[in-house]
């Protein structure tokens, strides 16, 4: 007679899996969890909107002519209302989930090392960014996840890659952006099977598993794409050059690797993020410092410099890490490179931590180490967490700021004679600045964060904020020109005429139309 197969009840299973989470994860998620909402509590606890925030109190989140075919079912899940507390909670849950695949990948056992991964991967600024667009932010933080995922999985032996493949593909399918960082992930892990111990064959199929996730991957992710597409009737937009991806190339190689590399560089040393202040330089600096002390401890310690393959590593890290974190690049080389695709920067900290944790050695000058790795990470986390609140602070005063003047110009609208309900009403939507003069000065440390800059005091960039501001925010229903319409009156004479507002002449009635001058434009 066959064994009856046990069943468990949910209490059962909990306990059950209360008794096989090992410590470090439960370190990796509390920690992720905790510091995660310690540092982005400003922004899920109001309604702060950014400037494309202000159109997407609801949005069904259909991006597939994006190449975001997920994206849709991945933010489902929280409807498709902009919730700030209930999506942030989503959003931070799958950060913590994947701080603790991160540790399993990374193989990280000191306890303190762990939490300042997890510190660092939900304080880095470009995730600020990302919440300040918090109508999407928990469908990226499950692409976040399925791309570390992917990687643990590709790890794993026999048919690991296939899962992980599976995973990339739905991952790109919600955000394209962390593509970049499964690669950097999964070289990091290549490179330790790589220089540790084990036969050359067993390293090349570990290598391969990794290749062969990434491959199989981005062609299930495009061979989806493409299906779907074709269902819908639809083709790929060309909003952020992502059309770019059927023409790779079309650049030129030279021209195309000359690209990635500038701005490799050029953001990581000059782009106000990975480090701005003293601090967080001297954090930074230390890190290196440390870790190049470990390759070479290393090298020495296991006679890796006698092996031509360690300088072989070497050489091609130098040579490939700017080329796999700027591979977004390579496929749309049209791009517009903002701070919400920049989140895989982390990694290089990160795993520096990692590196340094497991081979920094041991005896006094380890534990001198050990202080110095501790110290320089959580200096950075709590310097990362302070440049997130300055950006929530300006972007809440940027929307007080929006709001006042709003008030103020839709009161202008209602009392200029000859206006009624439903007239047509155009508007540029670009503020001037004489008559209001800049207040932030937050620019020096929000300049490079998209969605929460402080180039501008206001949130207002396009005639379609105003609508939307003046109806979510005000109550008022105005009939707003087109763009194409309102380029028509921009360029009359009776426009160009009028002073910005909120000069007498403004806003005024012409030919039936009632125009609205914001910006500072006029005869000199």
């Amino acid at each position: 007679m066959s064994a009856q197969k046990e069943y468990r009840t949910p209490w059962e299973t909990i306990t059950w899996l209360r008794g096989h989470i090992r410590p470090e994860w439960r370190t990796a998620f509390w920690s992720a969890f905790l510091l995660g909402l310690l540092t982005h509590m400003p922004i899920l606890l109001s309604d702060i909107p950014n400037h494309d925030g202000l159109g997407s109190i609801y949005f069904d989140q259909n991006m597939i002519t994006s190449g975001r075919w997920f994206l849709m079912v991945a933010c489902g899940f929280s409807s498709f209302y902009t919730l700030p507390w209930v999506i942030g909670l989503i959003g931070i849950f799958w950060l913590s989930c994947a701080g603790v695949v991160l540790t399993e990948i990374l193989r990280l056992k000191d306890r303190l090392v762990i939490g300042l991964v997890s510190g660092l991967l939900v304080t880095f600024p470009a995730l600020a960014s990302t919440f300040a667009y918090v109508f999407t932010l928990d469908g990226y933080m499950m692409a976040l996840f399925l791309a570390v995922l992917a990687v643990f999985l590709a790890g794993r032996p026999r048919f690991g890659f296939v899962a992980g493949a599976v995973c990339l593909a739905f991952s790109m399918g919600i955000y394209q952006a962390y593509l970049p960082f499964a690669i950097l992930l999964s070289l990091y892990s290549a490179v330790l099977l790589a220089v540790e111990e084990g036969t050359v064959r067993e390293k090349a199929r570990g290598i391969l598993r990794y290749a062969g996730m990434g491959i199989f991957g981005a062609a299930l992710y495009y061979g989806i794409l493409r299906v779907l597409l074709w269902l819908q009737g639809k083709e790929l937009a060309s909003y952020q050059g992502i059309d770019g991806m059927e023409s790779v190339g079309s650049r030129g190689l030279l021209s195309s690797l000359a690209h990635m590399y500038r701005d490799f560089f050029s953001f990581t040393f000059k782009g106000n993020v990975l480090f701005h202040n003293p601090f967080s330089i001297a954090a930074l600096a230390v890190l290196v410092l440390l870790t190049a002390a470990a390759v070479i401890r290393m090298a020495f310690f296991r006679k890796w410099w006698k092996k031509p393959i360690f300088f072989v590593i070497i050489g091609l890290l130098v040579i490939g890490c700017p080329l796999a974190t700027n591979v977004i690049l390579a496929i749309s080389p049209e791009v517009t490179y903002h701070l919400l695709m920049r989140y895989q920067w982390i990694l290089y900290p990160i795993l520096m931590l990692a590196f340094v944790s497991r081979y920094g050695g041991g005896g006094r000058s380890g534990a001198l180490c050990s202080w110095a790795l501790v110290l320089s990470g959580a200096v950075m986390v709590f310097c990362y967490l302070v440049t997130d609140n300055i950006a929530y602070s300006n972007l809440e005063k940027r929307y007080e700021k929006t709001y006042a003047y709003c008030v103020r110009l839709l009161d202008r609208i209602e009392q200029t004679e000859g206006y009624y309900q439903g007239i047509p009403i155009a508007i540029v939507g670009v503020v001037g600045s004489d008559p209001y003069p800049l207040t932030d000065i937050t620019q020096d440390v929000t300049s490079g964060m998209i969605g929460i800059s402080g180039d501008q005091d206001l949130l207002l960039y396009t005639g379609a904020n105003y609508q939307a501001f003046m109806k979510n925010y005000l109550g008022a229903t105005l009939n707003f020109l087109s763009p194409e319409e309102t380029g028509r009156i921009y360029y009359s004479e009776e426009y160009i005429d009028m002073e910005s507002f909120p000069g007498e002449t403004s806003v005024k009635v012409i030919d039936g139309v009632l125009c609205v001058k914001t910006e500072n434009t006029g005869r000199d």
